[in-house]
């Protein structure tokens, strides 16, 4: 396997994307017009972020058929793919702090950090805390402050203060928290988490493979998911797990790979109640 081979891919596609929000306004390329919260594809087809929608509605909004089928049509892919694709495959966030936690590495913080300070179950908070801030202020409380959408934003239409915001995340990744603001704080990672949690692509692990070199969870931006590797044959069910495959890249064993979640036979075993 080629190595970096689907961080490569990921970089890819969350270019790509960037780059077809940037033409429509710039070149008038009509493939995808919008932004993340709300776009429309080929001009026919709309795709909009559940999260947001869910927002509006907490807000007393009116939400319009296009919206409202916009946010189904996302909702479902991601419910089957896994709702955290988004935020390895999509999030131009990820970009930012993919390069905070490798200077992380580099520079031996990960090291001097042993324990987690933050639980993760933040973001969960987060999550409801917005939505109910939106029912109280009558406005989708985390769109008007979402450091993901100044950023994406600000790529397409051109950067304000945006830069200010993805700065702090940056150095707050990087001196404060590994992974702090994707692991612990970003609402939209929780409510991504909740979406994916039976959904059919999945990392396997083979433990008659593994060398415990725990290099896997090195890498790993949730690595609490990775909780089998050594112990146990298993897919990674968890909704955390982003699917961004660095597991599968830097494991030199093989014991990595990604499969298909069988729900029938987990039915069968009770391990989905």
């Amino acid at each position: 396997m080629i190595k970096n081979k689907y961080l490569i891919q990921r970089r890819v596609v969350q270019i790509s994307i960037l780059f077809l929000y940037v033409a429509a306004n710039i070149w008038g390329w009509k493939v995808l017009t919008g932004n993340l919260s709300t776009s429309v594809f080929l001009e026919k087809i709309p795709l909009s972020d559940p999260y947001a929608v869910l927002q509006m509605f907490f807000s007393g909004a009116l939400i319009a058929s296009d919206i409202f089928i916009g946010a189904l049509i996302i909702f479902i892919f991601y419910a089957l793919v896994g709702g955290r694709v988004f935020c390895s495959w999509v999030c131009p966030m990820n970009i930012v702090t993919d390069l905070s936690n490798f200077l992380r590495r580099r520079l031996g913080f990960n090291q001097i950090q042993k324990r987690q300070p933050a639980s993760r179950t933040i973001r969960y908070w987060v999550l409801g805390l917005s939505l109910l801030l939106s029912f109280i202020l009558a406005v989708p409380a985390f769109e008007f402050i979402s450091p993901i959408s100044m950023l994406h934003r600000g790529i397409i239409f051109g950067i304000g203060l945006g830069w200010a915001a993805v700065l702090i995340i940056f150095l707050f990744d990087l001196f404060v928290l590994k992974n702090g603001w994707c692991g612990h704080i970003c609402p939209l990672g929780a409510f991504y988490s909740l979406v994916g949690k039976y959904s059919l692509v999945r990392v396997e692990h083979n433990e008659s493979k593994c060398t415990l070199c725990m290099k896997c969870k090195e890498v790993c931006p949730e690595s609490q998911v990775l909780f089998m590797v050594g112990k146990s044959s298993e897919q990674v069910l968890s909704g955390e797990c982003t699917n961004c495959a660095r597991c599968v890249e830097v494991c030199d064993d093989d014991a990595l790979n990604f499969s298909i979640r069988n729900l029938i036979e987990q039915k069968k075993q009770g391990e989905i109640k």
